[in-house]
């Protein structure tokens, strides 16, 4: 009888794994390839992106020719008015007839020079943007290290309903054993009380096994970004150890530098920010020369329209604007200083998150062998524990312990 609810409780311990098995696995590449697909901050990271290359096209518009249409049309009267100090005959008489009058015109400039104003701020709208393509791609890698940790938590915790699972088969064998000796009279009753007890434990430990590991796939859902239920199983596959991961800080940093996204957005935010000073100080004292054509229509419809053509340039110096450019020149400088800040900070996290990656694979190969041999010793201590507690030399706290 202890046998076949053994049996009936492993089953039961199994159901969830059953499930999951029974339906869809998701290997650590699928589950990347869905994070990249359907992952809302990696989403909308895109769309900055987007805009911020729009933003070049915006910021390079004034260095093409601009050409504009106008059209109006009015009904008006023709009755003379005074003007202080202007003899004007009139009768004195107003009138209501109204007149039509109609004017087309179409107007085109084009910027000829304005010392590297334009072309400044279109080169920091693309500083900005290589910026912002660095951010996404900071997202991105971002989004993997999370699907990355969540997958390999939900395969912990798929080893974890084994390893509960084992517990309790180990558990419901021992109970049946020591049933028997209590039965013919060679152990107390003490001891199947304690038998049931750990019985009893190893059943919570995994059910709450089996909690867990649905925890972790809903964990790992929202690190892909998607809505559905946990129906599915995660693989057990396997990973070489990555090239390098036993370099040391200084070279790590160095590579590090080169490839980290978060460090290259910042790098291209302060030259965005260098060029934007570079084109305030040029604003402050420095005129723009425009080209300007324009043709217009006008006249009344009744009597026909009349056309005119127009051709010229146009010199916009800035003398005076209230300290408004001295404030944006400080402004700008401020800016530049916290960024160029902010880039020190990511270099110095940089070098201490490469520290604690690179102690954390050390410890952690050192530890895989310890930990084997304390496996290794811990079922050699069940066995000898096994055996004399049949022995009648052990009791079942010693049994237990092992």
């Amino acid at each position: 009888m202890w046998r076949f609810s053994g049996i009936l409780l492993l089953l039961m311990a199994a159901d969830v794994s059953a499930q999951a098995a029974s339906g869809r696995v998701i290997s650590l590449e699928t589950a990347l390839k869905t994070a990249h697909a359907r992952e809302p901050e990696l989403r909308q990271a895109r769309a900055n992106t987007e805009l911020a290359f729009r933003k070049v096209d915006e910021a390079g518009a004034p260095l093409l020719p601009q050409v504009n249409g106008t059209a109006s049309y009015s009904a008006a009267t023709a009755n003379s008015a005074s003007t202080p100090g202007v003899v004007t005959a009139s009768g004195g008489k107003h009138f209501y007839d109204l007149y039509d009058r109609l004017s087309l015109g179409l107007n085109a400039t084009q910027l000829i020079y304005d010392f590297g104003q334009a072309r400044g701020r279109r080169n920091a709208a693309k500083e900005n943007a290589a910026s912002q393509a660095c951010e996404e791609l900071a997202v991105g890698l971002q989004i993997e290290a999370q699907v990355r940790t969540a997958y390999f938590d939900a395969r912990a915790r798929k080893a974890m309903i084994v390893v509960g699972s084992e517990t309790l088969a180990n558990e419901e064998r021992h109970l049946a054993q020591i049933a028997g000796f209590v039965e013919v009279g060679t152990r107390p009753e003490i001891d199947l009380a304690q038998a049931r007890t750990t019985r009893a434990n190893a059943r919570v430990q995994l059910i709450h096994a089996q909690n867990d590991y649905e925890i972790a796939k809903a964990l790992l859902n929202r690190a892909m970004g998607v809505e559905e239920d946990t129906a599915y199983d995660v693989t057990e596959e396997g990973f070489p150890a990555l090239d390098g991961e036993d370099k040391s800080t200084e070279e790590l940093l160095i590579e590090a530098q080169k490839a980290r996204p978060e460090f290259a957005a910042l790098a291209s935010q302060v030259r965005a920010q260098e060029l934007t000073v570079q084109v305030i100080e040029r604003a402050r004292y420095s005129p723009t020369l425009s080209a300007q054509t324009g043709m217009t229509e006008a006249g009344t419809p009744s009597n026909g329209l009349g056309w005119n053509w127009n051709i010229g340039l146009l010199l916009n110096w800035p003398i005076y604007q209230g300290g408004l450019s001295v404030a944006q020149l400080a402004e700008a400088h401020a800016t530049l200083n916290g960024l160029s800040a902010a880039l020190d900070i990511n270099r110095q996290q940089i070098r201490l998150q490469l520290e604690q990656a690179r102690l954390a694979v050390s410890g952690a190969k050192a530890s895989l062998e310890a930990t084997e041999d304390a496996n290794i010793n811990a079922r050699e201590r069940l066995k000898l524990a096994e055996v004399r507690y049949a022995a009648g030399v052990g009791n079942a706290i010693e049994l237990g312990d092992a």
